[in-house]
C-alpha cells in the first residue's frame, strides 16, 4: 500500500446483497452443528454490527429466540476498553451452551474476548474475520487482511470515490 494512503483507504465494501449472501453462507455452515441433536437454543447478536447477520442466521436456521449483547469498544473510530452495556437474559444464555453468538466482524478479538468470559461455552461466529481476531471465533466465512477496513452497508451512502491509484 502506498505510504501516502491511510489504512482505512484499503477498503472492502460490502453491499446489502453481499452481507445477505455471506450471512446465509454462515448459517449453512452452522446448520446441524448445535449441541441439541444439531439444533441451537438461541442466537445472540453482538450489537450493532451483528444484528443484521444474526437476523439472517436465525431466519435460515429457524431459530425463534434472538437476543442481544451490547459491547462498546469504539469511540467514533478509536478503540477503547470494551464494556458491556446490555447483557442477554441470563436464564436463556447461562454459560453459553447451545447459544450462537453472531457478529459482523472479528477484528482484534477484544469484543468477543469480553463476551467469551461471560459465555465460555457459546459458539462464536462472524461473517468476516481478520487474522488477529481469528482465534476468538469458532466459525467465519471470509478472511481479510488486518489492514483492510470493511465498509458495511449500514455505515455507507453512495458517493463518488477517487480511483485507488489516483488520477492522471
Amino acid at each position: 500500500m502506498a505510504k501516502d494512503r491511510l489504512p482505512h483507504e484499503k477498503g472492502f465494501h460490502v453491499s446489502w446483497d453481499q452481507i445477505h449472501r455471506d450471512a446465509r453462507a454462515l448459517a449453512w455452515r452452522l446448520d446441524g452443528r448445535g449441541p441439541d441433536n444439531g439444533a441451537w437454543k438461541a442466537v445472540v447478536a453482538i450489537t450493532r454490527g451483528g444484528m443484521a447477520p444474526a437476523m439472517i442466521v436465525a431466519r435460515e436456521l429457524d431459530i425463534r429466540t434472538v437476543d442481544t449483547i451490547s459491547i462498546k469498544s469504539y469511540d467514533r473510530h478509536s478503540r477503547a476498553e470494551a464494556k458491556v452495556l446490555k447483557f442477554p437474559d441470563l436464564e436463556l444464555v447461562g454459560d453459553g451452551t447451545g447459544i450462537l453468538i453472531i457478529d459482523d466482524l472479528v477484528d482484534s478479538g477484544k469484543t468477543i474476548e469480553v463476551v467469551r468470559k461471560k459465555m465460555p461455552k457459546a459458539h462464536y461466529a462472524t461473517v468476516y474475520s481478520k487474522p488477529m481476531g481469528r482465534p476468538q471465533v469458532d466459525t467465519y466465512i471470509t478472511e481479510v487482511s488486518q489492514d483492510t477496513w470493511i465498509f458495511f452497508p449500514w455505515d455507507m451512502a453512495l458517493q463518488y470515490v477517487e480511483p485507488y491509484r489516483g488520477v492522471d
